[in-house]
């Protein structure tokens, strides 16, 4: 094992004192002589465990202005690069705010056999003097145009020699195994403190404080208040599956039934801050809120994730001259305008800060029904084309009618950068392709299996060529069908998937690119209620469930109908703010009236008495003159993954967790002794 021992540079007069954890090229012909009443189980035999000069500059923050300046630096060591032409060697430090180069001279002192000899990525604190480069050596940035002129190494810590992969190597993920295999998703997530090393990740980091910050002063400015509320609650029947934590203390147990009792982990702080405004002690709630939700793992979904949650009192109820009646498009027809002033001046601020880009004063508006008819999705990317036509619409079919066919047209000569991405796609039995010719032109709808079904009347010729001129159908076009319930349901119809699969595909393959400009889009007026929602089907059991949650307001204009139990038509004052194709926000007006939010509880969504138990709180505030109020929770790891310009949203969490939800680096969840168990009142099942 080497032991290091630092020296000066002959090119300075005097010596540094020679320490055991300092690194000179004669130590590596010779063991480390120690006085021999010291004891070396005591000694750590490597890192530099004694004084050191105090670091007088970070990495990034040199310039030009600092030539000629003794420097002080820390970081982490990079490979040594050599110059052919003449005796010296380039080497980078690095920390995590930026690199500076150091220049080493092979011929004067030993500073080069020094740094020759340490590991990659060891920690150093370097000592030199600030020179300018050549201007054609000049680079962009701060610390491009210099160098520093080493004149003392001391090694602060040693890394491995063989590291499981190196963070500083920017192929490094790509092409470095270990053990024989790549460095993939799996082995970074393990050891994560050298993934975070990277440039990268730690800018994502930083970006992400910075966004914190700007958040913070926002809301402030806007007279909110910030408050904490409690992650440790009781177990409701609110949406997602929930974590739950169980309590050791004996006094918590119920009386009654003596069996353990949980809390569960706050999905979101949808009750908390309710109360909060109930009270009138706050008129304008924020919080940074961790959640916490019991779901399956996905590149934009984790199980525990960060929310910007905000509650406002006196929130609108919509307006009378702008009733759902009316069939304007880009209109916002319920409440809650107070709370999308508040988000979009939030944006606002956020991209003009974060990325230097001025957003529109207010963004588009699209009912969910507008959303679904054109785009087949409640997120709709409406950076691309391809909208869905109804073909049912064009043969004049009654309306009365449950089913409806539509189509999605790729066109040979208009829309390139989708046709071949369209003639190889493989969808399900749900949906019909067909690659037109001069024979198919005239019978493809005859020949629908979804035609016959959705309508009674046989296809006529006619109706041919009407639909044909209609779309402007040519010979050579690609034509998607399916079929879908005339009112949309869920969060996507089959040609909604079709239209994302084939941008998709078509981005892979190079033949599109989108924009990264941002669209910002509302989505409103959802339907309140829901039976095609498969994440909340184990609390539902077949009844009813909240599209949103069971806190939602009605449109004003449905509140009727919600009495008379049309379910189905009642519409919510729900609104999603979504952003070049993915959900960043959600939120509602929320029941005030106690009467109402009763009558949800036990006539729509049928909960029994124990299901409404946690909520009796709730229902008791609202009796108590809860003024009418509304808020939304925005994502915050998914605006971070955008901002970051990154698919996943790991890449913009410290320690994010496996899509799986496991933890590799904390090796989390694990088994707990038995002896533990007992003590909360639970015994050890083996799963089947």
């Amino acid at each position: 094992m080497l032991r290091f021992v630092l020296r000066r540079c002959p090119r300075r007069q005097q010596y540094r004192h020679a320490s055991p954890h300092s690194f000179s090229p004669d130590s590596l012909a010779r063991p480390y002589s120690k006085p021999a009443s010291q004891d070396s189980s005591a000694i750590p035999k490597l890192a530099h465990c004694a004084p050191f000069p105090k670091r007088t500059h970070t990495c990034g923050a040199l310039s030009a202005g600092d030539a000629g300046k003794r420097v002080i630096l820390m970081g982490w060591i990079l490979p040594e690069r050599k110059m052919k032409t003449i005796n010296k060697s380039f080497y980078h430090l690095k920390d995590s705010s930026g690199m500076t180069q150091l220049l080493v001279d092979h011929v004067q002192g030993y500073c080069w056999e020094q740094l020759s000899q340490i590991p990659v990525e060891s920690t150093v604190l370097i000592e030199g003097v600030v020179v300018l480069r050549p201007a054609e050596a000049v680079k962009p940035g701060n610390t491009g145009a210099i160098d520093v002129d080493v004149t003392n190494v001391t090694l602060l810590n040693p890394a491995e020699k063989d590291m499981v992969f190196l963070p500083s190597n920017p192929h490094n993920l790509a092409s470095q195994t270990y053990l024989g295999k790549l460095p993939n998703d799996e082995l970074r997530a393990r050891y994560r403190y050298l993934d975070l090393r990277r440039t990268a990740l730690s800018d994502n980091i930083k970006k992400r404080s910075k966004v914190m910050h700007i958040i913070r002063n926002e809301l402030h400015d806007q007279d909110f208040t910030e408050v904490e509320t409690p992650i440790l609650l009781r177990s409701s029947p609110e949406g997602a599956r929930e974590f739950l934590v169980p309590a050791r203390s004996s006094a918590a147990y119920d009386t009654e039934s003596k069996a353990p009792v949980f809390y569960a982990l706050s999905q979101s702080p949808q009750q908390p801050k309710q109360l909060l405004i109930c009270s009138g002690g706050v008129d304008k709630y924020f919080q940074i809120a961790k959640c916490f939700r019991d779901e399956d793992g996905r590149k934009d979904r984790q199980p525990e994730f960060t929310q910007v949650d905000l509650e406002m009192a006196f929130v609108s109820w919509g307006n009378e001259q702008q009733s759902s009646a009316a069939t304007k498009s880009n209109t916002w027809r319920i409440g809650g305008q107070e709370v999308r002033e508040v988000v979009e001046s939030l944006v606002r601020k956020i991209w003009e800060s974060i990325e230097g880009v001025e957003l529109p004063e207010t963004f588009n508006v699209m009912s969910y029904h507008e959303a679904m008819t054109r785009f087949g999705s409640d997120k709709p990317d409406t950076r691309f084309g391809l909208e869905i036509v109804n073909i049912s619409d064009i043969l004049f079919v009654d309306h009365t009618q449950n089913e409806i066919l539509e189509c999605i047209v790729v066109r040979k000569s208009a829309e390139p950068e989708f046709f071949k991405a369209s003639r190889s796609l493989k969808t399900d039995e749900n949906v019909e392709h067909f690659t037109l010719s001069s024979t198919s032109l005239e019978t493809w709808l005859s020949k629908s299996k979804f035609a016959s079904h959705v309508h009674s009347a046989a296809v006529t010729p006619t109706s041919q060529a009407q639909v044909n001129q209609k779309l402007d159908l040519k010979s050579g076009d690609e034509l998607w069908l399916s079929r879908r319930p005339r009112n949309p349901t869920g969060g996507s119809t089959a040609l909604g998937r079709v239209r994302i699969q084939l941008s998709d595909l078509a981005q892979s393959r190079g033949g599109l690119v989108l924009t990264q400009d941002p669209h910002f889009l509302w989505i409103t007026e959802f339907p309140l209620f829901t039976r095609d929602d498969a994440d909340k089907e184990h609390l539902a059991h077949g009844r009813w469930s909240s599209s949103h949650h069971p806190f939602t307001a009605p449109m004003w204009e449905d509140v009727e109908a919600m009495y008379r139990g049309e379910v189905e038509k009642i519409r919510g004052q729900h609104y999603d703010l979504v952003l070049n194709g993915m959900e960043i926000g959600g939120g509602s007006v929320r029941v005030h009236d106690a009467v109402m939010q009763d009558h949800i509880f036990t006539n729509i969504l049928k909960l029994t008495d124990q299901e409404k138990s946690p909520f009796k709180q709730l229902i008791h505030a609202l009796q108590c003159g809860a003024p009418p109020h509304g808020g939304i929770a925005l994502g915050l790891d998914r605006i971070m993954s955008i901002l970051c310009k990154t698919q996943s949203i790991r890449d913009v969490i410290a320690f994010p967790k496996t899509s799986s939800g496991s933890d590799l680096l904390f090796k989390s969840p694990a088994p707990v002794n038995t002896e533990v168990l007992e003590q909360y009142g639970l015994e050890p099942k083996a799963l089947s």
